[in-house]
């Protein structure tokens, strides 16, 4: 393909470097110790400086070189001065080598809409922070804890996730000091999906993840419903979306209406790109429309194969309890 990239492959370019530069912030504000923690709707729901730096830097960046973009980030900041040494200007060279899928390839921007995570996981960031700098004898535990944090960067065109980048701050934490910290997937339905190994779960065995702390009577009868060999609870919607792709899980099963569009746009384009699928808990696709509500109010299942299995298991209480729409 002759001439500049399509707008979707620079605006991919962008969100890989920016989901980087955001990751370091990540990093800084955990071992500086002033987390700067602020309750949203309750003590299951925080925000940190670190979610709050990371979604201006992401949408700053984002905005000064694609302007016309609608940019929907999880945290409601007030309008302030950005600090340049948060912006992030760099583009990924080996994502602007690609070709764009056709069907994207003449995509405006202003028809695009950016879903952020800043920091996704962030009870378990600040569980870690607590490990590391109060409790020495539970220094070990920053490793579990820090493996469920992720950046995501979700694009949607016409209400469809088409495009998705995480970014995993901490990947590489257990190696110590001097070794490289983070790592970033990123997926276009079309092109494929890159920065890890795709392997599936072997035997054919069902391993259900799950919520590691936001449980409930009908999250838990809707796993046993699906007859798992194994139920991997871990925080944050990333990283239920890695333990996917990656083989360590076959479904994310959550029945509940406690994720919201910025934590399943990337993470649903990653996986359709390996030919998953994400709907919510009766097999309905979500809509990533600028105008839609936030909530994914009917719960979400996510799958690498044999979705339909899995929407067969779900309990007639569960649909009962989460509408659809």
């Amino acid at each position: 393909m002759s001439g500049s990239p399509a707008v979707l492959m620079r605006l991919v370019a962008s969100c890989y470097t920016v989901s980087e530069r955001a990751g370091a912030i990540v990093r800084k504000v955990l071992h500086s110790g002033e987390l700067g923690i602020v309750e949203k709707t309750g003590a299951d729901d925080l925000q940190t400086l670190a979610d709050r730096l990371a979604q201006q830097s992401i949408c700053a960046s984002l905005s000064r070189r694609f302007p016309k973009i609608t940019i929907i980030g999880e945290e409601e900041l007030p309008a302030e001065e950005i600090k340049e040494e948060i912006i992030e200007s760099g583009l990924s060279e080996e994502i602007l080598l690609k070709t764009c899928p056709e069907e994207y390839s003449d995509l405006k921007e202003e028809e695009l809409v950016v879903w952020v995570d800043p920091l996704d996981g962030t009870k378990e960031y600040t569980e870690a922070s607590r490990c590391l700098h109060h409790r020495t004898e539970a220094r070990h535990q920053t490793k579990g804890l820090l493996d469920n944090v992720t950046v995501l960067i979700g694009i949607a065109h016409g209400g469809r996730a088409i495009a998705g980048v995480i970014h995993q701050p901490f990947y590489n934490y257990e190696l110590g000091a001097g070794a490289a910290l983070g790592r970033t997937l990123w997926g276009i339905p079309g092109l494929g999906a890159f920065g890890f190994e795709l392997q599936e779960v072997p035997g054919g065995r069902r391993v259900v993840t799950t919520t590691r702390s936001h449980s409930n009577k009908l999250v838990t009868d809707c796993v046993d419903a699906m007859e798992p060999h194994e139920v991997v609870r871990v925080g944050g919607a990333g990283n239920k979306i890695i333990q996917l792709v990656e083989g360590r899980a076959s479904a994310y099963v959550f029945a509940s209406p406690g994720c919201k569009k910025w934590d399943t746009c990337a993470t649903e384009a990653i996986l359709h790109a390996v030919g998953g699928k994400l709907t919510d808990m009766h097999g309905n696709a979500y809509r990533y429309d600028a105008n839609v509500k936030h909530m994914n109010s009917a719960g979400v299942l996510a799958t690498l194969r044999n979705h339909e299995y899995y929407v067969s298991r779900v309990p007639q209480s569960v649909l009962q309890a989460l509408k659809s729409g």
